[in-house]
């Protein structure tokens, strides 16, 4: 077995496999006489609101983003399907992976890969995004084969996932969609909170996050949160081990100027292989998947480190421009070793296995200018927005790999025999820089909107590979978006959109040409409804995408490819937050999806997606007793998700069976009880609670779903 051959099962984990004012934006609101006019957004309050929770967010209603248009805008104004997690939600749930805050998102496919603490990887609309969708602050993060940035939910504000082509504003990207992550900034006003976790397989953590004004000095604020982790999984000899530091520092000289700078160092120590030993010749998903652990502890783990340097600056020049510019620096460090199952002898009780080890470097270096104007006309509202950006992608990758002793099946011996690292002979270069121009206007009249935007991004690639030579292929290509919504003065707002997506490709096909960029497009009709004073947000979306350009087998050369392939991904999704009293906040979604292989290998022309569910269903809902109440201050809560069947690999030859997962969260404010209590609350979350064993297949490779897990905190906040 080849050394790629052998990093199958790894690299299915990564999804290579699978290939109108600057500050506060108008907002509609209903006259006296009937018609359309614009405000400015009262934030509806609850009884407790988290120190993470701007303008327009209420519990987890969020009735205002950015992530859709780059500027400040009402989400029913956004033509195009979005959700964003508040750090309201990330606290009542718990969260303790990117992918884990994305469960209750509708859309978006999180267990293709079973339980893998090393990455944050997932399916957008049947597309992955782990390389091209995942964005910090507005900003791509990027990543090479395992040096891929990790995400700490504990640092973040909010989260949104922007589904459908965001080329025409962000550039290169997945037609899936974006994933946008907000840090957590400096608050205005003091803020101190301490935690103390332990949790299922030994897991112990401590979280701080502490900020507001510089005493002595109201033009500055600061802000700084961590978090230290030791724990163990169910695999043996696994760790889930992190520490994270952000600080974070403001300065405002003026209300009309804003700088933020932001910085993290993150490192991390997990599993090198989370997958288990498949057995292709079953016929059945569960009946593939083996109970044989393909990962050894004397030569199996992920360490790797990240740290980023960022600022956020804002200029409100006057009434009618705003200039920002956002720049950020990311670095990783990762040093992949791996042991894996080969063969399985059940006759002698031995496995024959091998090993591989990777060492990469990856950095970025993103640089977003913005222009905002703003100006009326009669009854003709305009915002417009010009921007340039530029990144720089460098990423190096030494490997090699080797041979180790058999695992003895009977009793098993991990971690009981020497093994050694092979010898790093294989060397990749890659870097890759783009240059993007676009523009954006949003047009309003009366309660017709049309959004516009188009961007031209030139990229160059270039690429050294001890086996494969070298690549300097160079691309270009406009994308954009046109859309139109009507906004109703009773919050309901419809919308058609069409928008067009490109990324380039790596690699070369069997006659050295370089491949053609992926093309796409999607288009989509929805509508979104905000309910006026029943803090309740309700959307609906049906969308078609199709890329071109996807790298299929050549059937001439079975050993290469070529970017002629097509896929294309139909579906709806439905969506329902509200906070209808206070102390109850609920989250509730549908998707369809039907993400089809148009044009691909024989086998697989005409076929499902593998491991993208048809259909899905998920409600999460939380309630807090209120004051006046005998059991004031006690909150309970639940979720129940429901994935539906798919299919285990691209020949639809056998099938992933449905399941359902339920959470659960219990907490208490003792506040409540005694005032000397104040600030002491108490929670437990356990997910998958009735410790459903689920198998999900993805290109035929499958893999084994997280456990229940069980996490007590103890938070202190002041």
């Amino acid at each position: 077995m080849t050394g790629p051959a052998r990093m199958r099962s790894l690299l299915g984990a990564t999804a290579l496999v699978s290939s109108l004012v600057a500050l506060r934006q108008p907002a509609l609101a209903q006259a006296a006489n009937g018609t359309v006019e614009l405000e400015t957004i009262e934030v509806q309050g609850t009884a407790r609101r988290p120190v993470d929770t701007p303008e327009g967010t209420t519990g987890y209603v969020v009735t205002r983003e950015r992530a859709g248009t780059k500027t400040d805008t009402p989400a029913v104004a956004v033509p195009q399907s979005s959700t964003t997690v508040t750090r309201q939600e990330l606290n009542d749930r718990d969260v303790q992976t990117l992918g884990q805050a994305l469960n209750y998102t509708p859309g978006v496919t999180t267990g293709a890969f079973g339980y893998d603490p090393r990455f944050d990887s997932f399916f957008v609309r049947g597309f992955d995004v782990t390389y091209t969708g995942l964005y910090r602050d507005g900003l791509r993060l990027g990543g090479g084969t395992f040096s891929i940035p990790k995400t700490e939910p504990y640092g973040l504000q909010s989260i949104t996932v922007l589904r459908g082509p965001a080329s025409g504003l962000y550039g290169l990207g997945s037609p899936g969609g974006i994933v946008d992550s907000v840090t957590k900034r400096p608050p205005a006003s003091p803020f101190g909170e301490l935690q103390l976790q332990l949790g299922s397989y030994d897991r112990r953590q401590v979280n701080f996050d502490l900020g507001g004004p510089v005493a002595g000095n109201d033009q500055f604020s600061y802000r700084v949160t961590g978090l230290l982790r030791n724990s163990d999984t169910f695999q043996p000899g696994g760790k889930d081990d992190r520490t994270y530091i952000a600080p974070a520092v403001t300065w405002r000289p003026d209300g009309d100027t804003s700088l933020t700078v932001m910085a993290e160092h993150l490192t991390s120590l997990n599993t090198g292989n989370a997958s288990y030993y498949n057995d292709a010749t079953a016929p059945t998903a569960r009946e593939k998947l083996t109970r044989i652990y393909s990962n050894d502890p004397a030569f199996g783990n992920l360490s790797q480190e990240q740290y980023r340097i960022e600022y956020a600056f804002e200029k409100r020049v006057n009434d009618w421009l705003t200039l920002r510019q956002n720049f950020r620096y990311y670095h990783v460090d990762s040093d992949l070793k791996y042991t894996e199952v080969d063969t399985v002898d059940l006759d002698a009780g031995t496995a024959g296995r091998s090993t591989g080890q990777l060492v990469d470097n990856f950095g970025i270096v993103t640089i977003d200018n913005q222009a905002e104007l703003r100006a009326a006309l009669g009854p003709v509202a305009s915002t417009s927005l010009f921007g340039i950006d530029y990144s720089h992608q460098s990423f190096t990758e030494a490997r090699g790999f080797g041979t180790a002793p058999d695992l003895d099946l009977v009793h098993p011996n991990y971690g009981a025999q020497a093994i050694y690292a092979p010898t790093l002979d294989r060397l990749t270069r890659q870097s890759l820089d783009d240059l993007g121009l676009y523009v954006q206007e949003q047009t309003r009249l009366g309660g017709f909107l049309l959004t516009l935007n188009g961007r031209e991004d030139i990229v160059r690639q270039d690429s050294a590979d001890t086996t494969s030579g070298v690549q300097r292929p160079r691309d270009s290509a406009f994308t954009g978006r046109a859309a139109l919504t009507y906004l109703f003065a009773n919050g309901v707002a419809p919308y058609v959109s069409y928008a067009t997506e490109f990324a380039p490709q790596l690699g070369v096909d069997a006659a050295g040409r370089t491949f053609a960029p992926t093309t796409g497009d999607q288009k989509e009709v929805g509508v979104k409804y905000d309910v006026p004073g029943a803090r309740t947000l309700l959307t609906a979306a049906l969308f078609d995408i199709s890329q071109d350009n996807v790298l299929r087998t050549d059937p001439d050369n079975l050993t290469f490819q070529l970017a002629t392939g097509q896929v294309e991904s139909k579906g709806l999704e439905l969506e329902a937050t509200t906070n209808p009293v206070d102390g109850l906040n609920l989250t509730a979604a549908y998707s369809h999806l039907d993400a089809v292989i148009t044009r691909g290998d024989a086998d697989t022309t005409g076929k499902q997606f593998s491991g993208i569910p048809r259909d899905s269903v998920s409600v999460f809902a939380k309630y807090t007793m209120q004051p006046g109440s005998v059991l004031a201050g006690l909150g309970f809560g639940g979720g129940v998700r429901f994935v539906g069947e798919s299919y285990g690999d691209d020949q639809n030859t056998f099938r992933n069976t449905a399941s359902t997962l339920f959470d659960a969260v219990v907490d208490y404010d003792a506040g409540q009880l005694d005032r000397s209590l104040a600030g002491l609350h108490a929670q437990v979350n356990a997910n998958n609670l009735f410790d459903r064993f689920v198998v999900s297949c993805q290109t035929g490779y499958c893999y084994r779903g997280e456990p229940r897990q069980v996490i007590g905190s103890l938070v202190y906040r002041f």
